[in-house]
């Protein structure tokens, strides 16, 4: 079988597609891929140390101002990125293409479409983005993290509720390594507060507000907070400036390398509420302080939140009101309760998808006409 996986721009589209490979891998699917993603996005750095091979097209979003020199560029864009792609797809003679999401999906996969390949796309968050309901007309199946999202493609021939396949990737991931990893004892508690790879500028600031005001409920309670590369001299020395000697229970980190292990030993997760991420944490069951993004396409991080926190998994904090004190509040509200942290961390489980890869690969293997185990 031969796949083209394409997506980009962030993680959050990245990851997803590299977890239908590793899936192909795990089931011994004699599978050739290529990725096809954008000259601009992190998939140039993320895909190739996966030794995956790899193209890229020029592609970016369109601007909010509908009339604008940039937009007119951006259809120039993709008008040459359909070229480019049907060119590559012609070379590389895949069987199915599969779309995870950022712009540079929209005109790999519809150049798939006009060429009559097998398309699946899938969306991760629970408000489709215009990328994914433009290709949604075109691709064959359209796969969603979300059951709620399932009509929100009144356009696909074939909409089916998968789950994310990061959920998959992560689903054993070990605690004991991850405790070790940051040189902490098998019984500790911890309290990760994730600013996300790229840092988040009002979560850095609220760890600055917090750091003083931090206290055990327990002597195994430790605070980690991860501020992203960009951030973490800055924000080490503000809190240093804060707190004097660092206490032996906070740790701040500019980044960490193997998240999922270390969200297995995490008691209390504060972050972003991006659909990888969530991906991780129901899949683990780890109990979240979610705090999305304002900034994004059509605000999908918060119905991301909401879906989490009306199942019992996770309580949102929105931006405006985040300070140190309001954070602080909601982090001794969960600790202090074993129980509250307990059912939490069940509704979570409830929510996660370990099959997700499982059955997109299925559902390739249907489309591309190799017959299912």
């Amino acid at each position: 079988m031969r796949v083209v996986l394409t997506g980009g721009g962030t993680g959050g589209h990245i990851y997803p597609a590299l977890a239908i490979a590793q899936q192909c891998e795990t089931e011994g699917l004699e599978a050739e891929f290529l990725y096809i993603g954008g000259k601009r996005g992190l998939e140039n750095k993320i895909v190739p140390e996966e030794k995956i091979p790899f193209e890229s097209i020029d592609i970016t979003g369109f601007r909010r101002k509908l009339f604008s020199l940039e937009n007119i560029k951006t259809i120039n864009r993709f008008i040459q990125g359909v070229k480019t792609s049907k060119q590559l797809l012609k070379k590389f003679k895949p069987d199915v293409v599969i779309g995870t999401g950022g712009y540079v999906c929209g005109p790999v996969v519809y150049a798939a479409a006009k060429l009559k390949i097998p398309t699946i796309v899938h969306e991760q968050n629970a408000i489709p983005g215009l990328t994914n309901q433009f290709l949604s007309g075109y691709a064959s199946t359209v796969a969603v993290s979300f059951q709620d999202s399932v009509n929100r493609f009144p356009r696909s021939k074939h909409v089916m509720f998968t789950g994310n396949p990061r959920a998959t990737m992560v689903q054993n991931a070990n605690r004991e390594r991850g405790l070790a990893s940051l040189g902490l004892p098998a019984d500790a508690q911890i309290v990760l507060v994730v600013g996300g790879s790229r840092g988040a500028r009002a979560l850095v600031e609220a760890m600055v507000q917090i750091a003083p005001l931090l206290k055990q409920n327990n002597s195994s309670m430790h605070y980690v907070f991860v501020t992203g590369e960009i951030y973490y001299e800055e924000i080490r020395e503000r809190i240093r400036d804060a707190v004097g000697s660092f206490p032996y229970y906070l740790h701040v980190l500019p980044y960490i390398p193997n998240m999922p292990e270390v969200l297995a030993a995490t008691s209390l997760l504060v972050g972003r509420a991006g659909a990888s991420s969530l991906a991780e944490v129901t899949s683990l069951g780890t109990p979240s302080i979610l705090i999305p993004s304002p900034n994004v396409t059509n605000n999908h991080q918060e119905a991301n939140a909401w879906a989490l926190q009306k199942a019992g998994a996770a309580e949102v904090l929105l931006e405006r009101e985040l300070t140190g004190e309001s954070l602080l509040a909601r982090i001794d509200k969960v600790m202090s309760d074993e129980e509250v942290r307990q059912n939490m961390s069940k509704a979570a489980t409830s929510l996660g998808t370990p099959q997700s890869a499982f059955l997109i690969v299925e559902e390739m293997k249907r489309l591309s006409g190799v017959l299912s185990r």
